[in-house]
């Protein structure tokens, strides 16, 4: 699951950074470099703008100027993330535009997010409202998962499906409503 940023496992932030770049070259075929994804990914740079906004959430007094610089971000980005949302490591953001993370979303580590997806919660009331979704999660274009839902470890979820359940792990999520099916070939995204 997430890690904290303060786990004795994180890497400081070259690492990350060193990390965060082989894994877009390892999940996109149309990466040529790791110039091209330092310079050139907005889904990268929307994920390291989070880490900045969510470590300004995390103190007293800073949370307005963890929503503007996290809006700022949103401007440049196309990539929606609210800083009080939880996002692991190797998280890859493929192409990023419309991409909205809520404020109590969790996200593991090792899961790839195609452009499109929300992570919405449902209604106004406080508390867990946003999704959970575990590690080596594959997120398809479009897709939307809504409310205090739990999608588990290596599941698969399709283009343009919405997901109001929960998902065991290693399930084939797909559909309006979405239908959730055991994942047949199981393959980390």
């Amino acid at each position: 699951m997430a890690e904290s940023p303060k786990s004795p496992q994180t890497p400081g932030f070259f690492g990350r950074l060193r990390e965060d770049l082989a894994v877009a070259l390892r999940r996109d075929p149309a990466a040529r470099s790791r110039v091209e994804v330092l310079l050139g990914y907005s889904g990268m740079h929307a994920l390291w703008a989070h880490r900045l906004t969510h470590r300004l959430w995390q103190r007293d007094g800073l949370k307005v100027l963890a929503r503007l610089v996290s809006q700022f971000a949103r401007f440049l980005t196309g990539v929606e993330i609210h800083p009080g949302a939880t996002i692991g490591r190797r998280v890859f953001i493929d192409h990023g535009m419309g991409v909205v993370i809520g404020e109590t979303a969790t996200v593991g580590n090792d899961v790839l997010i195609y452009h499109g997806v929300t992570l919405g919660g449902t209604g106004a009331s406080h508390g867990l409202r946003h999704p959970t979704v575990e590690d080596d999660v594959l997120l398809g274009a479009g897709a939307k998962l809504l409310g205090p839902i739990t999608i588990g470890r290596g599941s698969a979820v399709g283009a343009n499906a919405v997901v109001l359940t929960d998902a065991p792990p290693h399930s084939l999520i797909t559909g309006v409503p979405a239908v959730v099916r055991p994942r047949v070939h199981r393959q980390v995204p």
